[in-house]
């Protein structure tokens, strides 16, 4: 381990971090979001939205993301007619990427509170939306939770991608570092200590949020 290295271009890492953490938060509070409107569109009844969010999820799914980045990146800014920041590109591309996958996530997570909950609701007078938005919705996401954790997790990691377009994010930085420094590989092995750290921390702490969150529906 060159500790030298490090000393020298520490801040490349620190500023490429800090963008590889502000795309993936904002790209999953997005898409979170975003999601959750596909989630009701699937389970709605009327069938154009059903199909309109079911079209979006497959293409979504079934094509990579670097084919999403490349349109959103080069196709947005032509589609409005204006030059856009390149972070904010980036962040719409892992979003609109996100969206697809948490909207699985919750359907299937409101789908998995017992039909009694929604009867129950009715009964008391309340509307079918505000059923949703009081009791269905909640009680989804407490169980659902870890997995939108996990999709944050995966979205920290395939955000490396948004470097191929040039935002300086930890892997652009890194690549940057492999140039300069004329080192192919140690810049790689700091960059992947540092994605290491953030997933490993994230992991332990959604598994202490999980415990919690069992520990309180057996106090129950």
């Amino acid at each position: 381990m060159d500790f030298a290295f490090l000393a020298k271009y520490y801040q490349f890492y620190l500023r490429g971090t800090g963008v590889t953490l502000f795309i993936s938060f904002f790209g999953v509070i997005c898409g979170v979001i975003l999601g959750t409107l596909l989630a009701l569109m699937r389970l709605s009844k009327n069938k154009v939205l059903n199909k309109l969010a079911q079209s979006y999820i497959s293409f979504v799914r079934g094509t990579p993301l670097l084919v999403q980045l490349y349109m959103v990146y080069y196709g947005l800014p032509r589609l409005v007619g204006m030059d856009l920041p390149s972070i904010g590109l980036g962040i719409t591309a892992v979003s609109l990427n996100s969206a697809a996958y948490v909207a699985e996530i919750i359907r299937a997570g409101i789908q998995s509170i017992d039909k009694g909950q929604m009867e129950a609701a009715r009964s008391l007078g309340m509307t079918h939306r505000m059923a949703m938005r009081y009791i269905i919705i909640p009680q989804a996401f407490k169980n659902i939770l870890p997995a939108l954790g996990n999709e944050f997790i995966i979205l920290i990691k395939e955000s490396a991608i948004i470097s191929i377009v040039g935002i300086h994010d930890l892997m652009y930085n890194t690549d940057t570092l492999r140039g300069i420094t004329y080192k192919p590989f140690m810049p790689l092995v700091y960059a992947s200590i540092i994605y290491f750290l953030i997933t490993f921390t994230l992991s332990k702490l959604l598994a202490i949020v999980e415990g919690r969150l069992r520990a309180g529906d057996q106090s129950l």
